[in-house]
């Protein structure tokens, strides 16, 4: 087994895909067992697979007052440049 030794207490979380299953899940365990820390969760929320889904789960991590969620294409440099400057 493979062991990490990162302090993400207080620390900014980039998480991509935060409106799939895999992102969402990953976002909600950060800030419900890491003090301090804030999260910001990038989607395009594209039509691959029901939309709803996606909505159903970016409205429960909206909850979260450290979450902050971006609509945008992990492709678009700008944005990603922009996310980077700002958090």
């Amino acid at each position: 087994m493979v062991e990490f030794n990162v302090e993400l207490k207080n620390k900014t979380i980039l998480v991509t895909g935060a409106a799939g299953f895999i992102g969402s899940n990953l976002s909600k365990k950060l800030l419900e067992t890491v003090d301090g820390v804030k999260v910001v969760g990038l989607d395009s929320v594209n039509d691959y697979y029901d939309i709803s889904l996606k909505e159903y789960r970016l409205n429960e991590l909206s909850a979260y007052s450290k979450f902050t969620f971006i609509k945008c294409n992990i492709a678009d440099k700008a944005t990603i440049e922009e996310i980077f400057t700002t958090y």
